[in-house]
């Protein structure tokens, strides 16, 4: 029987400072050239050399101001601040590369959709069907009153929102333009027909749309849809919408409880429970020997900033970890943050002591260290034992990490047969679902707002009482 192939995504940010803080200090990192065109093209041509499925750019809108009540410590460790627009990185990274995906994080709490649509068609388009949405509400009081709200809207109603949000999206890129609306014919001066055009008129709780989508059809019309939420409420819409979910697991046992409950989610919803692939955050640190890694890693260790990871934290949780004394149980807060974030702290049995050792690489992701072999055995053991599709592998220093994943793990998982040796053809979609098409499939209920005369999709009506 062939082995289940990983797959991978390169996770990253548009900013100095993103899992691992603090190692923008060590002399061979580059990330504080993120606001430079090569920068970014740089890295795309490296991952499409390691055959990466993606670059899974992460986003927020506001700053993490829990810690210590300031942005003192982001400010000055950069912990995704200053932070530059995801988005604007791809047609520069598309021009360059011919297959590698693009998932990026956009907030969809703080942009109306009519506009966000035509944004993803146009990237849809100028990268040949290469992008993906990671479907984020936020979590951060600091963006809520940057954008003029008073607070963000409660955990569960943020989903409420988002779940008409998407509403109105599918009846823009599903439901607008039929599939052979575009006929460009010069001798008639027809270049799309009107009949095949159709107004959205969606009048729903939160939104009021009526008008075209204003872009033709992109290749995959829908791009690949990407979500995070680990509550029962986020997985509830997981189920529903996404086609990939990205997970952080701590221990294997508790990675595939998480895994199973995204696969239930998904039959909860009509759905193939293998529709949806599951990625979870990892950080490597691999050299030709494990000697050789564990001392790499001790030198990484001497550059993060163990406060700057729990600084981060502070915002993930809504919890100012600075008012505690180093072994001072930390109290539990429900609070309008992750929630899955928060859950970790439920049994008041963790210090900043604890949560310090540890974010002793900047972040609190599992990292592997060891030789090409060790981090393949582990990668495959994760695999095997959880459920999990693949990684989203977080950046350590920049690009020798990505440099070091691509000349040493790559290999070594091809010759076991657990990664691809050559890229699929077609969209990105495609790509990560090999029997499917590069429209969303027939049991997603996006394709419920084809106009009836499109495929042989599911059809439903582009109204929303």
């Amino acid at each position: 029987m062939a082995k289940k192939k990983i797959l991978l995504n390169a996770f990253n940010m548009n900013c100095v400072g993103h899992i691992n803080h603090g190692l923008w200090t060590h002399p061979r990192d580059t990330s504080s050239q993120y606001k430079t065109l090569e920068y970014w093209t740089d890295l795309a041509k490296l991952l499409e050399r390691g055959l990466f499925d993606g670059l899974f750019l992460a986003d927020i809108v506001g700053v993490y101001d829990v810690y210590q009540q300031s942005v003192d410590v982001p400010l000055k460790e950069s912990i995704q601040l200053p932070v530059n627009d995801p988005l604007l990185l791809v047609s520069a990274m598309a021009a360059v590369t011919q297959h590698l995906g693009f998932g990026l994080t956009a907030n969809l709490t703080y942009e109306p959709p009519y506009l966000f649509a035509r944004r993803l068609s146009t990237l849809d388009h100028l990268s040949r069907g290469r992008v993906g949405w990671n479907i984020v509400t936020g979590y951060l009081d600091s963006a809520a009153k940057a954008m003029g709200l008073d607070e963000q809207p409660e955990h569960d109603r943020r989903y409420d929102q988002a779940d008409e949000y998407l509403e109105v999206l599918y009846k823009l890129w599903e439901g607008s333009w039929e599939n052979d609306a575009v006929i460009e014919d010069r001798q008639q001066r027809i270049y799309a027909r009107p009949d095949k055009v159709h107004k959205v008129r969606h009048h729903g709780e939160f939104y009021k749309v009526e008008g075209y989508h204003l872009c033709e059809p992109s290749p995959q019309r829908t791009p690949v849809l990407f979500q995070a939420g680990a509550s029962e409420r986020g997985l509830g819409f997981a189920g529903q919408h996404a086609e990939c979910v990205f997970i952080s697991g701590q221990t294997k046992a508790a990675t595939r409880a998480q895994v199973d409950k995204v696969r239930a989610a998904a039959v909860a919803a009509g759905r193939d429970p293998e529709a949806i692939k599951v990625f979870m955050g990892i950080t490597v640190i691999v050299a030709a020997s494990e000697e050789e890694a564990r001392a790499k890693h001790a030198e990484y260790l001497r550059h993060a900033s163990a406060e700057a990871g729990v600084a981060h934290f502070s915002s993930s949780t809504g919890i100012d970890f600075s008012a505690y004394a180093l072994d001072e149980p930390i109290q539990y807060v429900k609070s309008n943050a992750i929630q899955s974030a928060t859950k970790h702290l439920q049994n008041n049995d963790w210090t900043r002591r604890r949560l310090l050792e540890q974010h002793a690489l900047g972040g609190r992701y599992i990292t592997l260290i060891g030789a090409p072999q060790q981090i393949a055995d582990e990668l495959e053991s994760w695999i095997a034992e959880t459920g999990l599709d693949g990684f989203n592998l977080a950046r350590t220093v920049t690009p020798e990490s990505y440099e070091d994943f691509i000349d040493l793990v790559i290999p070594e998982l091809q010759r076991r047969g657990s990664y691809k040796t050559a890229y699929d053809h077609g969209s990105l979609r495609q790509k990560l679902f090999p029997a499917g098409t590069a429209h969303l499939p027939a049991d997603h209920p996006g394709a419920s707002y084809r106009h009836s005369t499109q495929d042989t999709q599911p059809t439903g009506a582009l109204q929303h009482a």
